[in-house]
């Protein structure tokens, strides 16, 4: 099945929306909307430079970053601000908590699409954290069981120019 393709733009425009109707009272502090419209900066820097996979990784991690960013925002501001707009502007408060609970939601489906853009521009598949690992590939090594052809060739010592014996190939 093939994973449709969604452009950049419209998720740019998507989580801009969302980022403005969540801040439509300010429940929430300046970090969230200060936090959100970098990431969505980040995005443009992406847009912008069509072949470049530095931006996209920056917006992918930024994305990601601020999901547990907006996670800790939403529910440490949430229960306060609830409570403090209760007669005031309930349905306006309302409206932004959900906008912004539901940009928190699609940030994992655009930090996959975001991923399939990276892999698109020529990213890598795998993420390397500089660990040393073991492979099972083992063409770079050489079996001490067959001998090269050119030694095999010339005998069990290998002759110098000057007549001595040079040293012993196994």
């Amino acid at each position: 099945m093939e994973i449709p393709a969604i452009n950049l733009k419209a998720i740019l425009l998507v989580h801009w929306l969302l980022t403005v109707w969540a801040c439509l009272i300010a429940w929430l502090p300046s970090s969230y909307l200060l936090g959100n419209l970098s990431v969505l900066a980040l995005g443009v820097w992406a847009i912008a430079q069509r072949d470049s996979i530095d931006a996209v990784v920056m917006f992918l991690m930024g994305l990601a970053a601020t999901i547990l960013t907006d996670i800790v925002h939403i529910g440490v501001y949430y229960s306060p601000s609830e409570s403090s707009y209760e007669k005031t502007a309930r349905d306006t408060f309302r409206f932004s908590a959900g906008m912004a609970i539901l940009s928190l939601l699609l940030k994992p489906v655009s930090c996959f699409f975001v991923y399939q853009m990276y892999r698109e521009r020529g990213g890598d598949y795998n993420v390397n954290f500089g660990f040393p690992t073991l492979t099972r590939n083992r063409d770079a090594y050489q079996s001490i069981d067959r001998q090269d052809q050119s030694t095999a060739a010339a005998g069990s010592f290998a002759q110098a120019e000057d007549g001595k014996q040079g040293p012993r190939t196994y």
